[in-house]
């Protein structure tokens, strides 16, 4: 297997690839976190080695279950400590907007309530993964919440004393799919069967900008894969993700 780097501008990431005769086969992003893209699972060792070779420290692995284990045996000797390895997260889309739910109102945050929407993320991070993003100054994060509102990406709809009530991110948008992120409810607003209409209105949202919506959910999290279900998302793939 003849793989290659590839620079990112930022000088910090970089894109592993694969050329066949007809151009790129697989390739692989290595940056704050890595992220494999059409790779056969009897390439991921090299892959994986490749990233070793690099030096660079990465705060994830995530993409197709088989390809990410697979990484997972040869990183695991690495010079990272593992701090989770989660095997089974459903990868779910949706082709058209949701049937015979009452939508919730949603609008995209704008710049100036930047100091709203990100102790809202960085809450929904921490619950997920069990440490706020903002440790040590979060200056990346800080950064990446910063664009996602500039880009037009981020959801919120907010009570009458200003408090965000829902919050979603299209963390990646192109001209085929847009992929919905960072779901969350005030936790003083759980429990009101509110869930499903924010979702409809979010995937309204995100068939504005692609034919397809996408998502990927932890297997454990019951509540949220019901209110997908409901919406009317299907599962179509299992994604897998290591933490470090």
């Amino acid at each position: 297997m003849d793989l290659h780097r590839s620079a990112v501008p930022d000088g910090f990431a970089h894109v592993l690839g694969v050329d066949g005769e007809e151009g790129l086969l697989s390739a692989c992003w290595v940056g704050a976190n890595m992220a494999p893209t059409a790779m056969p699972e009897e390439q991921a060792h090299e892959y994986a080695l490749m990233a070793l070779a690099t030096r660079q420290r990465f705060a994830s692995i995530f993409g197709p279950a088989a390809t990410v284990l697979a990484m997972h045996e040869v990183l695991a000797d690495g010079p990272q400590s593992i701090f989770d390895v989660r095997e089974n997260q459903p990868l779910m889309e949706m082709r058209g907007n949701p049937v015979d739910i009452p939508r919730r109102r949603l609008r995209t945050a704008q710049p100036s309530e930047f100091d709203k929407v990100l102790p809202a993320s960085a809450a929904m991070f921490e619950e997920e993964l069990g440490y706020s993003p903002l440790e040590n100054g979060g200056s990346f994060y800080r950064g990446r919440v910063r664009q996602l509102i500039r880009q037009g990406h981020t959801l919120i709809d907010t009570d009458d004393l200003g408090n965000i009530v829902f919050k979603a991110d299209l963390g990646t948008v192109t001209e085929q799919v847009a992929q919905i992120q960072g779901v969350w409810i005030n936790p003083m607003y759980r429990g009101h069967s509110l869930a499903a209409g924010y979702m409809a209105s979010t995937v309204d949202y995100a068939l504005a900008h692609a034919p397809i919506v996408s998502l990927y959910v932890n297997d454990f999290n019951e509540a949220a894969i019901r209110t997908y279900n409901k919406v009317g998302f299907t599962q179509v793939g299992t994604f897998a993700t290591v933490l470090f």
